[in-house]
């Protein structure tokens, strides 16, 4: 297992194809401030370029927490001005986790609260242990969640669901997030990481081709209507159909062998 630091509040460990982003600001529950932001945006970008990275598992350091959301300490010490010029470094923290082109899984334990929600939201997938509480409670403090959590959250559980939860400000334990889908799978306390990563792993032994053609399909025809979709759907399955991974997977699955996919 390989390791990369990115500043000093995010990590990258290799798993073979599955490649850990580690939130690693333990001393704060892994508030996300500038510094870190702006290292979540260049370990994305790092990683959005790595052919050899089929997943990407996003997990916390902190025992207790996976992210409490924007540093509220900082932005406490923020002039109008201040707050303008660190916009677009927020932004790109949480788009950069948002526009990874491969399947991304969260592992949520403890708090992932505001803008930590939203992380985990960027995700495809997000598991969850039974000490996790989950909410976007920006209205709380006289803001709006801002890091796609009024768009993600609405696809994710509707509309009304959504405004329940983002006007009332209101936290959710992990039972009733599992339930109302806020979160996908639910883990024994503690498992969280490894069972994000175990399922990064089963993802990972599919075409990398072919998962990354699979997730743009799904967020590009996302809100069209199905003729169009279905349109975004055969351009990304005319990307694989004449790929050596395709050509890979058919000649394994005759031959009954495991396919050593070439990636391209």
């Amino acid at each position: 297992m390989s390791e990369e630091r990115f500043g000093e509040f995010v990590l990258v460990r290799r798993h073979g194809h599955v490649a850990e982003l580690v939130l690693d600001r333990p001393k704060a529950m892994n508030a996300v401030s500038s510094e870190m932001g702006r290292s979540i945006a260049g370990a994305c970008a790092a990683l959005a370029a790595d052919r050899d990275a089929r997943v990407v598992v996003l997990t916390s350091s902190h025992e207790r927490a996976f992210c409490v959301g924007a540093d509220l300490k900082e932005r406490n010490s923020f002039t109008d001005a201040d707050l303008r010029r660190q916009r677009p470094v927020s932004r790109g923290a949480y788009t950069g986790v948002l526009e990874l082109p491969m399947p991304t899984v969260a592992a949520v334990h403890g708090y992932a609260l505001g803008g930590g929600y939203e992380l985990a939201l960027s995700c495809d997938l997000i598991v969850a242990d039974r000490t996790a509480v989950v909410g976007l409670p920006e209205v709380s403090v006289g803001v709006i969640p801002g890091g796609g959590g009024t768009q993600l959250l609405p696809r994710r559980v509707g509309s009304a669901r959504a405004a329940e939860l983002i006007f009332s400000a209101r936290r959710v334990e992990a039972e009733e997030a599992a339930g109302l889908g806020l979160v996908d799978v639910l883990v024994e306390r503690g498992r969280d990481r490894e069972e994000a990563l175990a399922l990064g792993a089963r993802i990972a032994g599919n075409s990398p081709v072919g998962l990354r053609a699979a997730k743009r399909a799904m967020r590009l025809g996302q809100g069209l209507d199905l003729r169009a979709g279905l349109e975004v759907e055969d351009a990304a399955w005319r990307t694989v159909a004449f790929s050596g991974d395709r050509a890979e997977g058919v000649a394994a699955f005759n031959e009954k062998r495991k396919p050593q996919w070439p990636g391209e």
